[in-house]
């Protein structure tokens, strides 16, 4: 849903996927977007993490799978991203990934869209890559700062979507959230003032004492901290 979650997202199936090439494309790129798209079309097989930039108005042939992991803001968004499957004759399938609460968007989607949908059972054969993620935070900071502002730009695109009714950031569990992004502690933003986790466990390293493992960001940030002292 946002540019910050492709960020994050993006360098995360990097780590964890090996031997298949990865992307990540968002509006905020601007002039390497195109540079990106080409090189993904020509690509015999691959992952492109997106944002709704890429929802309509592209063609790349044989797309396999679109995999939704947020509910778009809009219905008609819905079908242009699913669009991008099963081109010209072609077979695809498109997922989305929908909490129990949020269960009654699908109906909505047939009667908005006359999109009918069938449940894909969950997958059991699931490995737990959290820890692994949760590790690459620990030891880059770029990683874990990409996780705050990507949980940040979620939970705020969510208390935006159109369909409020549905979609109720009140209804969110936060904690579960956290931990779905790996954070190694919750961030401060207005929508969880005054609130209390116990369901989530903050690290117990001081996150201050984090380091990027970009040299050049590292010395940047050790200067700032002794200007702030």
């Amino acid at each position: 849903s946002t540019c910050a979650c492709v960020e994050y997202y993006g360098k995360a199936l990097e780590s964890l996927i090996k031997q298949v090439k990865i992307m990540s494309i968002h509006g905020k790129m601007k002039h390497k977007r195109n540079k990106i798209f080409t090189e993904f079309r020509k690509l015999p097989g691959g992952i492109l993490v997106c944002t709704d930039v890429m929802a309509r108005g592209i063609d790349i042939p044989e797309v396999h799978w679109v995999l939704q992991y947020d509910p778009p803001s809009s219905a008609s968004a819905f079908v242009h991203r699913c669009g991008r499957t099963a081109r010209i004759g072609n077979v695809g399938s498109a997922l989305v990934f929908l909490l129990p609460m949020e269960e009654s968007y699908i109906h909505f989607l047939s009667i908005n869209q006359k999109c009918p949908m069938q449940e894909m059972k969950p997958q059991t054969n699931v490995l737990d890559l959290l820890p692994k993620l949760k590790s690459m935070a620990l030891a880059d900071r770029a990683v874990f700062e990409k996780g705050m502002k990507a949980f940040v730009s979620y939970v705020q695109a969510y208390g935006k979507h159109e369909c409020n009714l549905i979609f109720r950031i009140k209804d969110l569990d936060f904690a579960s959230l956290a931990r779905g992004f790996a954070l190694l502690k919750m961030p401060k933003m207005p929508e969880l003032r005054g609130k209390c986790f116990p369901d989530f466990t903050p690290v117990t390293v001081n996150t201050d004492s984090i380091s990027f493992k970009d040299k050049n960001r590292e010395k940047q940030r050790q200067k700032k901290l002794e200007e702030q002292r």
